[in-house]
């Protein structure tokens, strides 16, 4: 690939949106603010444990079990990464809260990872949460005897900059933390990625939109091309499923089409469900019950085709509603504490 092609694809992505603001480093773009809104005032779910420290800071994943859980079960399990373009979320990761609380009914362990984040300018690339979102689903598979995991059935999920996350574990080679293990595999058995941000080449449909677009560094460009989900399809990589708007200007259709055809064309499998009219980040609770309930049956169908969950989705538009007024309610408390 043309080093242009992947500049002008990072354009379409994150990265101009915030090259273009560098010199207001504290304004945030739609989709992050979005995202920030969805996260905002909530508390992780689950059980903390500390997966890695980085000098005096000490990571935490969040485990949520379910009903019943026995540790020497073999239950299967999925390791959510947060959205926020990279940027947001310190502290926080929230943004599956229900999802996995919902999984976590239908008999899996859920997870909800906190990975170290980039500078509000984004003059860099986002390798440290690279390095810590492999660091992660290593520690969960070599924990996995403790946690009730089989651990060959964990499955990575996430959205925007986090379904970036989860598809780069899957997906490519290289940008290991040095401190990790690595005869311990960090791929997931599966994904699941909401509007995920796959670093794409540039599309025909893209170009002559007239749009003026700030140029990234030889560096930077480089920096991103390596942890690319789109340019590293091969064979080998985990089957999975896009859920994604009509309307996205992150992730358009024909990108989600042609990223589609690669993994094909690897011997991936690779589904999509493309939601007419909606654009970033469309999936969150607190944005639509409708979209967050029709994104998690689709999750649920998916992971129940790979033989992980047994019988039909049991989740109701009542379920739905009793956690968007429980994430009103703890919100609601913690701005009062």
């Amino acid at each position: 690939m043309k080093t242009t092609a992947l500049a002008l694809a990072l354009s379409l992505t994150f990265l101009a949106p915030a090259l273009a603001q560098s010199k207001k480093p504290n304004r945030k773009s739609a989709a992050e603010q979005e995202a920030a809104a969805e996260i905002a005032g909530l508390k992780p779910l689950g059980e903390a444990h500390v997966y890695k420290r980085v000098g005096e800071r000490n990571l935490h994943l969040y485990v949520i079990k379910p009903e019943g859980w026995k540790a020497d079960d073999k239950r299967p399990a999925i390791v959510f990464y947060h959205g926020g373009g990279w940027m947001i979320g310190k502290g926080a990761p929230t943004q599956f809260n229900y999802q996995g609380k919902y999984l976590a009914a239908r008999g899996m362990v859920s997870i909800q990872v906190e990975y170290r984040l980039i500078a509000d300018n984004r003059k860099e690339a986002p390798l440290d949460a690279c390095r810590d979102a492999k660091s992660a689903m290593r520690w969960v598979r070599s924990h996995a005897g403790e946690l009730g995991i089989a651990p060959e059935r964990i499955a990575a999920g996430g959205g925007s900059a986090g379904g970036h996350l989860a598809a780069f574990v899957g997906m490519v080679e290289g940008t290991d933390d040095p401190q990790d293990d690595l005869k311990i595999s960090c791929r997931p058995n599966a994904m699941v990625l909401y509007n995920p941000a796959l670093l794409h080449e540039a599309q025909a449909s893209d170009e002559g939109s007239g749009a003026k677009k700030p140029k990234a560094s030889a560096e930077l460009v480089a920096a991103y091309s390596k942890i690319s989900p789109f340019i590293s399809v091969s064979a080998g990589d985990p089957p999975g499923i896009i859920l994604v708007g009509d309307q996205d200007a992150i992730l358009p259709v024909p990108v989600v089409k042609k990223f589609q055809e690669k993994c094909r064309a690897a011997g991936t499998r690779m589904d999509s469900v493309i939601y007419p009219g909606e654009g970033h980040s469309f999936f969150g609770l607190r944005r639509s019950f409708d979209r967050f309930y029709d994104t998690t049956i689709e999750m649920d169908k998916f992971l129940g085709s790979l033989g992980w969950l047994s019988g039909a989705p049991t989740l109701t538009k009542e379920d739905v509603k009793a956690y968007g007024a429980d994430a009103v309610q703890i919100s609601t408390k913690k701005k009062t504490q």
